[in-house]
């Protein structure tokens, strides 16, 4: 895994806005082409292995914990465990999720934690890095099937008539990642119907869901929390199951940090996995403490070497969870030094590519740069 200095191409705003990756330059530097990371194919088998081994493991400790009701660990409001038991045992759709991996292209990459339920990056790393890769290294091959595998698995929702694809209103990033599922299901042969969260509605009389322009709902897919939708107003409807949501309520255990402890109580010392309790006492060492429920590096505190590293924001009073440290490399080239987290895709239940960030802290926020990658033979 090597980090390598180039020179950004001309024009590549433009080309990207085209695709409807709008969002490339948020807060200033987002998409940064000044680095690539080079793979061998060798380094992607490992990677690929990884994430099939990881998502594997996870799905059995979904059904651990479905088996032995351990909702209360995962602060899911008790009204709202029955319906992720049913989906559970309905195996009820899926489409897609990403782990965080900490690796530096040597050894067993090690699991972060998996963003089931509503993972970004998908613009940047499905078409936007495919595309650079098309102009920068034609020769070369990139970890990347994500678009074909997400119009493959819509292929496989069992949903039939209008999908509606929804998240919150006014966020550039989630807009655009909403946009870009929407078009593979709409080259899945889906019609579609994008809106924001905040059109939606209950119609009492009808006892249906429905959007601004009063059309019933029976498929929606969420670029929006399940610990936020279940805390909507709206949110005890959603116990009838009047629609098929996306990602489906069994996500609430895999997108919750509490599923860290878990994995490691069932897979302990598997080399891809770092310890994890729910207790700090059991855990000795460097070591970072985790909210249940953060997003985009929020409420995360990293304890090595007689350091603390935290970062604040809205986290945290469901509990947290305490796992091993494994930094993510750090690659300084001088000039704009940077600590590396690797996004691995998995489509259904398949391995589908990687995303790469970058950030000069140790912690991944919503800051953190993304960069390209290719790997060669």
């Amino acid at each position: 895994m090597i980090r390598t200095s180039l020179t950004p191409r001309a024009g590549w705003q433009q080309q990207f806005e085209s695709l409807g990756f709008s969002y490339h330059s948020i807060d200033g530097l987002y998409w940064d082409e000044r680095y690539a990371y080079c793979f061998n194919s060798e380094q992607i088998d490992v990677l690929e292995q990884a994430t099939l081994d990881l998502h594997q493991m996870s799905l059995q400790a979904v059904d651990h914990v479905v088996r032995h009701g351990m909702q209360d660990r995962f602060a899911i409001p008790a009204q709202f465990w029955s319906l992720v038991e049913e989906s559970w045992r309905e195996k009820e759709f899926s489409l897609y999720g990403r782990f965080d991996l900490s690796w530096d292209g040597s050894g067993a990459p090690k699991m972060l934690e998996y963003n089931a339920d509503t993972p970004t990056g998908l613009v940047e790393s499905s078409v936007a890095q495919w595309y650079w890769l098309q102009d920068v290294f034609p020769d070369a091959d990139q970890f990347n099937s994500l678009h074909e595998k997400l119009i493959t698995q819509w292929k496989k929702f069992p949903g039939k008539g209008l999908l509606h694809v929804t998240c919150a209103a006014e966020n550039e990033e989630d807009e655009g990642n909403l946009s870009y599922l929407r078009d593979t299901a709409i080259q899945a042969g889906f019609a579609t119907k994008q809106c924001a969260i905040e059109q939606l509605g209950w119609d009492q009389k009808q006892g249906v869901f429905v959007d601004d322009a009063d059309i019933s709902i029976q498929n929606l897919f969420k670029l929006y929390p399940w610990e936020w939708l279940c805390r909507e107003e709206f949110a005890a409807h959603l116990l009838t199951r009047p629609m098929t949501i996306i990602e489906p309520a069994w996500k609430m255990i895999l997108s919750n940090k509490a599923i860290l402890p878990v994995l490691w109580e069932l897979f302990p010392h598997h080399p891809n996995l770092l310890p994890a309790y729910f207790d700090a006492w059991r855990i000795s060492g460097n070591h970072v403490k985790k909210p249940l429920y953060s997003r985009e590096g929020e409420n995360i505190s990293i304890y090595a070497d007689g350091e603390v590293l935290h970062t604040t924001g809205e986290y945290g009073a469901e509990g947290y969870v305490y796992q091993a440290y494994a930094p993510q490399p750090k690659f300084d080239d001088g000039i704009t030094p940077a600590y590396t987290s690797i996004g691995a895709w998995v489509v259904g239940d398949e391995a589908a590519g990687i995303g790469i960030r970058e950030d000069e802290t140790l912690i991944t926020k919503n800051t953190s740069r993304f960069i390209p990658h290719y790997f060669i033979d």
